[in-house]
């Protein structure tokens, strides 16, 4: 087993025997709160617990939806981009195994099933949310200066197209019974009966979301996570945010993943989303980025994206329909 060691060189083992090699117990897992279908298991090395995951196009509908035909993550292991991340966050992350004859990423991580977020709709509490912004926000101005540098990563194309129909027709002729994409048709259906307006905006930028790309891109980047979701987050008791699954990181603009956040987890917000911005803003000057003159537009142009990503998992809720489909209307203006 090849496990982290403190350098900046990270091995990658050539196949998930290799790295598990020494596993006393493998046991397959599932959770409510994965959404990827992936394959997973808990095992135990030298005593010690941890999960693996395997993540493939021929395995999980995220990699073919996006694009990931080799492992975003391992491209993070590999140039050091993890080692660089700031000393708050923790991706977990020990080992990997690259099979380039099945085209397979595996990850061992830690098994930190104790500090996650519990599954459920329930409110976080205050403390843990505004915790988990200024990490967000720690993570964006800690690479503020080198995204130029970075690898592309996730391509801002499919950040605004994985989530269309056209991934749902895709996984449907697969006949991958991935939960996410069967939801999409009736999703946006059910979105253009109530909110026609906003729903023919996010299908024309399904279509071609270059206007939306073009106006971010001019913008300011850093490096994004991009699913900080309640089931990818947890805390240390030493106030260290746990933040797993790197499928979706790329260079963009860092309003991403704070509207990403408040779009998928609105039932779980303690505060409103005006204030939690205002946190999120404020974390960015504590960490030393200045936000003007840049962030009311980027803010407004990564609310529409939000939108276009999840527009269809808000149609049964018209309080969250109130919210976001006057601003993802008045940010199509600015693409005009």
């Amino acid at each position: 087993m090849l496990l982290r060691e403190p350098t900046d060189a990270r091995p990658v083992a050539p196949t998930a025997a290799d790295l598990l090699a020494g596993a006393t117990s493998r046991t397959p897992m599932s959770a409510a709160d994965g959404k990827s279908n992936v394959p997973m298991e808990r095992v135990v090395i030298d005593g010690a617990p941890y999960v693996i995951k395997h993540l493939s196009p021929s395995l999980d509908w995220i990699s073919r939806a996006t694009g990931d035909y080799v492992a975003r993550v391992l491209t993070c292991w590999r140039t050091g981009i993890l080692d660089r991340l700031p000393a708050c966050l923790d991706h977990t992350i020990e080992a990997m195994a690259y099979d380039a004859d099945t085209n397979t990423t595996t990850l061992l991580m830690r098994d930190v099933a104790e500090t996650l977020v519990p599954e459920g709709d329930d409110p976080v509490q205050l403390e843990q949310h505004r915790r988990f912004i200024d990490h967000m926000a720690h993570l964006h101005a800690s690479f503020w200066d080198e995204a130029g540098a970075l690898p592309e990563l996730t391509p801002m194309s499919v950040r605004y197209t994985a989530l269309s129909a056209l991934t749902a027709e895709v996984e449907a002729a697969l006949g991958s019974g991935a939960t996410v994409p069967s939801l999409l048709p009736a999703g946006w259906a059910a979105l253009a009966d109530v909110a026609p307006a906003a729903a023919r905006l996010a299908r024309a930028l399904h279509a071609d979301p270059y206007p939306l790309i073009d106006a971010l891109d001019a913008t300011p980047k850093t490096l994004i996570h991009a699913d900080w979701k309640m089931g990818n987050l947890g805390s240390h008791a030493d106030g260290r945010t746990v933040l797993l699954d790197w499928q979706w990181p790329g260079v963009a603009a860092p309003c991403i993943d704070i509207m990403w956040y408040l779009a998928i987890n609105a039932a779980r917000l303690p505060e409103s989303r005006e204030d939690a911005i205002d946190a999120y803003r404020a974390a960015l000057h504590r960490h030393g980025i200045a936000t003007e003159p840049w962030f009311d537009r980027q803010l407004s142009l990564a609310t529409l994206g939000a939108f276009v990503q999840l527009g269809w998992n808000k149609a049964g809720e018209p309080a969250e329909l109130a919210w976001w489909v006057p601003r993802a209307l008045a940010a199509g203006e600015l693409l005009a």
